[in-house]
């Protein structure tokens, strides 16, 4: 069977997770320590690893047919790009990223308009610059190759970085003056490809099933006995996508519930069903949820 899809997956912080998240989806991905090429189980798709910081260059040159990357890169190098699907999940965690401007916890800088004349360290060259003018502060930006936090206040003023929680800045001795922009993992395509009625439909396919795995990260299947007569009371306070699959039981006085909740509410609702009556309760992981 011949290749269809080129897709381009990110190399270096995104990778293992992108390679978890693949493998929920139900695809298996491999790679040798030093390979830039991954063995996909699907022979229909070949594809190569590359920074996420240059995917959607390669993809709106059409080197890739699709791929992985950040919204923020997208915007950082103004590519002309379809976004298929945004897909929330980081190395370390499933939610936003933010992209921050930054100054030392002693700095008298209270608002981006102080830092006129000064200099900021960030990957995001581009769009800190956009977003200064915008601001209308002159203010010099400089590439960071890295570890951008540990240059302030010695070699910068200020920095524009990524956060999840904010953790390292505030151990780096950093305070938050402003947010530029809100980002997470999306999946882009070539404009050509999706011309293409095959191309097209695998990658929505592909689409479609990561937004499955990520969406069942997040959630747990539950199922629970209890008689009729407690029904109605526990219904009311049962979470679904929904509503719960009610089924009969032999003994016609009991029924079995089946539903859908988010993971972090078990541990409370178990104890509360319990208290109500419910038993048999079988909590159970999922591998994929399309609502």
């Amino acid at each position: 069977m011949s290749t269809l899809l080129n897709f381009g997956l990110p190399k270096g912080s995104l990778e293992s997770p992108t390679l978890k998240l693949f493998g929920k989806a139900g695809y298996h991905i491999t790679k040798g320590s030093r390979s830039y090429t991954p063995c996909w189980d699907d022979p229909t798709i070949d594809g190569r690893f590359v920074r996420a910081q240059e995917m959607s260059r390669y993809v709106e040159d059409g080197f890739f047919d699709c791929g992985l990357t950040g919204r923020d890169w997208v915007l950082e190098n103004n590519s002309d790009v379809e976004i298929v699907a945004d897909l929330v999940y980081s190395r370390s965690s499933n939610r936003i990223s933010k992209w921050v401007l930054a100054v030392p916890e002693a700095a008298p800088v209270k608002t981006v308009a102080d830092l006129e004349g000064m200099t900021i360290a960030t990957e995001l060259v581009h769009v800190t610059r956009a977003y200064l003018e915008k601001n209308k502060v002159s203010a010099e930006v400089e590439f960071s190759w890295g570890a951008t936090e540990v240059k302030v206040p010695e070699l910068v003023d200020a920095i524009v970085d990524l956060t999840e929680t904010g953790s390292s800045l505030r151990a780096n001795k950093l305070r938050i003056i402003d947010v530029l922009m809100e980002t997470n993992t999306v999946l882009v395509a070539n404009k050509n490809s999706m011309l293409d009625p095959l191309k097209k439909s695998k990658i929505e396919n592909i689409a479609m099933m990561l937004e499955a795995a990520l969406q069942a990260d997040s959630k747990v299947g539950l199922k629970l006995n209890l008689k009729k007569t407690k029904m109605d009371n526990i219904l009311k306070d049962l979470p679904a996508l929904r509503n719960p699959t009610i089924s009969t039981l032999s003994d016609e006085s009991w029924v079995a519930l089946e539903t859908v909740i988010e993971k972090k509410v078990s541990r409370e609702l178990i104890p509360a069903l319990k208290r109500a009556g419910a038993e048999g309760i079988v909590e159970f992981p999922l591998n994929k949820l399309v609502p």
